[in-house]
């Protein structure tokens, strides 16, 4: 596994010292593009959405963070600050330019906190199924079912860690017991932290699912140019139904004109 490999269809690159592997697809000349996904999720996760995304023009590239997918694990606990840094030296290596960012429920938590951060790399941010606090979360039966290591819940997200971790299977119980050590801390954001978020953002909810209406509700009057969606769904709209989703979040991005686009080289 060097930089530069490439194996089922991706190409790994060298992110601050990880190695992480990425996707890259559609027009090379369209709008940059990022997706992010959630904890235990892989660049899979948004395989309703790239057909969609690359056929409107937009240039998608999908990363797997470090532990997920096909990205080695790194040492040390996992955190968002950590998962920001990751990100933001990921725009800065593959993208080069400031690109959108479509996160998925913990990936939504880091685009928005990127965006905080380093406005200079982000253009629009789509925020899909989050919490941004407990306050925000509202009860799920699989988000209890991981919390509790259900058996038959932990047995289905190894299946899904084997087929493509560098790591060997074994290592999926410290991926595993990382990932419900950082759930249990994080996220754990004041709501008023992102009145400074200049981006334009959009917040899609499912009316159904791990997140309280009222939190994004508050989160999207909080942003300064901020729009808030609720769809029919569950936590994994996305793959519920991209026949909404996928329109909706492709409008929102065409909306922004590229002009002002300029790698960052």
């Amino acid at each position: 596994m060097t930089t530069g490999e490439r194996v089922d269809g991706g190409v790994y690159v060298e992110v601050g010292g990880r190695r992480v592997w990425h996707f890259q697809g559609g027009d090379p000349s369209g709008a940059p593009t990022v997706l992010l996904h959630g904890a235990f999720g892989s660049a899979s996760s948004w395989g309703t959405q790239i057909a969609d995304f690359t056929g409107a023009g937009l240039s998608v590239f999908l990363p797997e963070r470090s532990g997920h997918g096909h990205s080695p694990d790194h040492d040390g606990p996992f955190s968002y600050a950590d998962m920001v840094d990751e990100t933001i030296a990921y725009l800065e290596t593959a993208v080069r330019a400031p690109a959108h960012l479509v996160g998925w429920s913990d990936g939504a938590v880091i685009a928005l906190l990127v965006a905080l951060q380093r406005p200079d790399l982000v253009n629009r941010t789509v925020l899909v199924t989050n919490y941004l606090n407990p306050s925000g979360q509202d009860a799920d039966e699989f988000f209890h079912l991981i919390g509790t290591r259900d058996p038959g819940t932990v047995e289905f997200l190894r299946s899904g860690y084997v087929a493509v971790s560098p790591d060997g299977p074994e290592h999926f119980d410290v991926v595993y017991d990382k990932t419900l050590a950082m759930l249990e801390r994080e996220p754990d954001y004041d709501l008023d932290r992102f009145a400074g978020v200049a981006a334009p953002t959009l917040v899609v909810a499912a009316d159904r699912g791990v997140i309280r209406l009222e939190h994004v509700l508050a989160l999207s009057r909080i942003l300064p140019r901020g729009r808030l969606a609720v769809l029919p769904g569950t936590h994994i709209l996305p793959v519920e139904s991209p026949e909404l989703f996928n329109p909706l979040v492709i409008s929102f991005l065409a909306a922004d004109p590229p002009s002002h686009w300029t790698p960052t080289v």
